[in-house]
Formats: structure tokens, C-alpha cells, sequence
């Protein structure tokens, strides 16, 4: 039995029926030209996974609510553990091209996870042209962030066939886990309060460190030269900016990495301003098209992990926070953009490490399970995001991947999408895994708000074509400087040479 942190449980109070908290993965597989399609069936998958259970705690563990939500929930090993629930079969229509296995991809996003079972489900999706298969998982937020993820992965998949054939270690059954007994409520109510007790007597400091930072935060931005969006108060309101409802629509599209990584080092800023820089590009050409384009520009968020260099790999669990930055979607000069970005990311990070992402992180687990859950409902319910400010206009994300090709089952891994939750009042995510040479682009939004999201999947290359463009212009700029500095300031070789 292990509690769940505040930030984890978080993920769970703040579901409703329209706002699902579940993170979404789709990998591509080709089996490869000597391999039938078949191969990959869901017998197989099924058979895979289970070999693999000891490597994968997370995906073996379920819920269980404390009575009267005196604290978060527990994880338990599921005693009724299933792989035939979790693993299913799908197929995609006709003929089986990017845009039918989006349209699967967001009908399973639409549905939420049952909180009696493991949070997770895998998708065997059949019917993919060139005889490839697509698996989509969908795995609750409270299980795993992206970097948890991508460890996870790392346990399915190797880099090499062979390699991969045992990557259970031959343990086979032997590497079995073992289920635990659902607690009683009078064990769970006891270790929840003792937990509670402990969780008191380290209040004051917390206090006294929240404090301090703050003090410190205060200062900064009395000195400060930039300013970073303020939520609620600067996000103007878009198409996607409204009261969710359950369905959602999803499009993928890939990215080169190697032209992104130019346009950063051509700028002298980071993969992640590239990246903000060609989703406000994208937005900004895509509400202009409607003749929407809102005067201020739009504000993201970005999810920022909390794990340092040196740490062991994490299989479960969040340790992110999230910052805010402009997209800069008012702004119509794509280098002008991506520079401003680069300024106002630099300082909205520089608030957060003052603030300290551990202090955030501590505080969430004072969070009461009860009121928190009870307050989100209320405000899906009544749709609240209707007549209010969106606290933000869209969520986008990063996330390394994979350098190397991965197989499973001997099957090549040739696209990795993934994408994380809306919320209300932000119907938008943008999500970018990197892989090989590569950015897998993942888009989803609720489908009431943004039933076209693939335009704005599509509009990602002309934004990235853009910086590439202005990113030309500056090199061309530069060698010129440099030549004319050259025939104004002549080298003389030097005496005896």
C-alpha cells in the first residue's frame, strides 16, 4: 500500500465527466517486410505485456479511496488483476491512413479510465495501411507524467531485436509480482491520520520557506526588465477557450528535430522556444484565418519537470510544475517572435526556481480531497469557464525521447505521438515527443471548441518554415556582417611567414 501525493491525487479531484485526466501515447509499429501483419495481434500484445508486469509497477496497481477523503488515496497491487480488461482490440477504418487512426485515437480519448481497475488501457489497432499497427495507450495522469513515461517505454521496448526477444531477463513468470488485499477502512482511516500528523508537524517550516521565497520572488521582479503573462488576468479569450464537453479530436503530425535544432542555434535560444515559437506561429495563422486573432497575445503553459540531472529513472508518479509564457502570437516577424518568447521564458523560469517548484509540490499535499473534488465538478457542471477569463490559452509540452530505433516483438518503432489533457477554459494541448530525428507532433482539443484541429496540426510546418526562412535571413545577414568587417579590417600576415 502506497499513498499517493498531493500532486498525483490532484490529478484524480480535479476529474469530472468532461474534463478527463489521462494522458494519451500512440506508437506506430512495422512488423518489417518478412513479418505478416498478423504478428502483432492482440494475443501477442497481451502475452508481451504480461511478460513484462514485474518491469511495469504502475500499470499493476489500482485506487483505493480513503473513507470520508481524510487523505489521498492508496495504491494497492490489484488483486483482480486482468490484461484481457486492459488490452483491447480496435480497427481502423478504411483506408487506414494518418487522418481514420486519429479518429480512433480521439474516440478513445473521449471515454474515461475506470477507477475500480488499474488506470490504463492498450489499444491494438488493426487495419493500418502497409500492414502496420497502432497502439494506443491511454494512461491516467496520476500514474506517470512524461518522463515516468518514457521510462516505462523503456521497459517494453529495446534498441535492439535481439536484445528486446529477452528483455524480461528470461525471468518469464519467475519475475512475477504479487497482488496485496484490498485494506479495510479502519486500517485505511488510521494511516491516514497518522499521515496527516506527520504532515501537520512539518507545516511550520514549510511556512517559513514559502515565505522566504516568496520575499525573494517580490524582489526579483521589482528589478525585473521582462515582464511574464499573468493568468486569468492576460489570457484573452479564443475559440478553444470555453466549458469542455467529453468528446475531443485529435491529429499527429512529425517535425524535423535537426531543423528545429538549426533555427535554435541560428537564434541562439532552445528547443523549447522553437517549439512555442512554431505553435504561436501555427495559432496565430490559424485564428487569423477565422478572423479571430485577438489583439494581446496568447498565454501557454508549460509542464516543466521537477526531476534533477543524476536522478534514477522514475517509473510512476509527477514531479512537474508549469510555468507561463507567451506564445507570441501578436507579434507577426517570426524572428521578432521567437526571440521574445526566448526573453520571456528565461524569466518565467528564473520566477519559478525562486518560487521553488519543491515548495509548490509540498504544499499540494495539504490539498483537502473532499472540497477540492467537490469545487471542480461544480465548476464543470455549471460550465463557470463560460463566464469567466481562461486562466490560460493552451498547454504545450516537450519531451525527449528515444534516440535510438526501438522494437518490441521485433516489430519496429516508427512514430511516437503522445498528448496530455484540456482543461476548462483551455480546450487546446499541443504535445511534442522527440524521436530519432524527429518531433512527433500529438494535438488534441474538445471537439465542440476545435473540430478542425488537424488545420492547426497542419499550420505547425508552415510556422516551422517560417523560422526556418527568417532563420536563413539571419545567417545570410551575419556572413555579410562578417565579410564586410573582413574587407574593412584586412588581415596582414605577419612578418617572415
Amino acid at each position: 500500500m502506497q499513498r499517493l501525493t498531493g500532486l498525483d491525487a490532484g490529478f484524480l479531484y480535479m476529474e469530472t465527466p468532461t474534463l478527463h485526466m489521462h494522458t494519451i501515447k500512440v506508437a506506430i509499429l512495422d512488423p518489417g517486410a518478412g513479418e505478416p501483419a498478423s504478428s502483432l495481434n492482440i494475443d501477442f500484445v497481451r502475452e508481451q505485456i504480461g511478460r513484462r508486469l514485474h518491469r511495469l509497477p504502475p500499470l499493476r496497481r489500482r485506487i483505493v479511496e480513503v473513507p470520508f477523503g481524510l487523505h489521498h488515496p492508496v495504491w494497492i497491487e490489484d488483486p483482480h488483476f486482468d490484461i484481457g480488461y486492459h488490452v483491447r482490440r480496435a480497427v481502423v477504418p478504411s483506408p487506414g491512413g494518418a487522418a481514420e487512426l486519429d479518429a480512433v485515437v480521439a474516440d478513445i480519448a473521449s471515454r474515461p479510465l475506470d477507477r475500480r481497475r488499474p488506470l490504463w488501457e492498450m489499444h491494438v489497432c488493426e487495419g493500418l495501411a502497409g500492414g502496420k499497427v497502432g497502439v494506443v495507450v491511454k494512461i491516467h495522469h496520476a500514474v506517470a507524467d512524461g518522463v515516468a513515461a518514457a521510462a516505462l517505454l523503456a521497459n517494453v521496448m529495446a534498441s535492439d531485436p535481439a536484445e528486446e526477444q529477452g528483455v524480461d531477463g528470461g525471468r518469464g513468470a519467475a519475475g512475477a509480482w504479487q497482488p496485496e488485499p484490498v485494506p479495510g477502512r479502519r486500517e485505511l482511516v488510521r494511516e491516514a491520520l497518522l499521515d496527516q500528523m506527520r504532515q501537520l508537524v512539518m507545516l511550520p517550516i514549510l511556512l517559513l520557506r514559502t515565505a522566504a521565497n516568496l520575499v525573494a520572488l517580490f524582489r526579483h521582479k521589482r528589478r525585473a526588465d521582462v515582464t511574464t503573462p499573468r493568468p486569468v488576468l492576460d489570457a484573452p479569450r479564443t475559440c478553444f477557450n470555453h466549458a469542455l464537453t467529453e468528446h475531443r479530436a485529435f491529429a499527429s503530425t512529425s517535425l524535423s528535430l535537426a531543423e528545429v535544432k538549426r533555427i535554435k542555434t541560428v537564434f541562439g535560444v532552445t528547443v523549447n522556444d522553437v517549439i512555442l515559437a512554431a505553435t504561436g506561429g501555427a495559432l496565430r495563422a490559424y485564428l487569423a484565418q477565422r478572423g479571430e486573432l485577438p489583439a494581446k497575445s496568447l498565454i501557454a503553459g508549460v509542464p516543466i519537470s521537477a526531476d534533477k540531472p543524476g536522478d534514477e529513472p522514475r517509473l510512476a508518479g509527477n514531479k512537474v510544475s508549469n510555468l507561463f509564457t507567451s506564445l507570441g502570437t501578436d507579434e507577426p516577424d517570426p524572428a521578432r517572435r521567437v526571440e521574445k518568447i526566448h526573453e520571456v521564458t528565461r524569466e518565467a523560469k528564473l520566477m519559478q526556481e525562486l518560487i521553488g517548484v519543491e515548495t509548490m509540490q509540498e504544499w499540494v499535499q495539504y490539498t483537502p480531497p473532499r472540497p477540492y473534488a467537490w469545487v471542480v465538478r461544480l465548476w464543470s457542471r455549471h460550465r463557470v469557464a463560460e463566464r469567466l477569463p481562461p486562466p490560460i490559452n493552451a498547454v504545450v509540452s516537450s519531451v525527449a525521447g528515444p534516440r535510438q530505433t526501438l522494437y518490441v516483438g521485433g516489430a519496429q518503432l516508427e512514430h511516437l505521438y503522445s498528448v496530455g489533457p484540456v482543461l476548462e477554459g483551455i480546450g487546446l494541448n499541443v504535445t511534442m515527443w522527440s524521436y530519432l530525428d524527429r518531433l512527433d507532433v500529438g494535438v488534441i482539443a474538445c471537439r465542440h471548441a476545435l473540430p478542425d484541429v488537424d488545420r492547426v496540426a497542419a499550420l505547425l510546418h508552415d510556422a516551422l518554415a517560417e523560422l526556418s526562412a527568417a532563420a536563413d535571413e539571419r545567417e545570410r545577414a551575419s556572413q555579410i556582417r562578417g565579410r564586410t568587417a573582413l574587407r574593412c579590417n584586412p588581415v596582414t600576415a605577419p612578418e617572415g611567414v
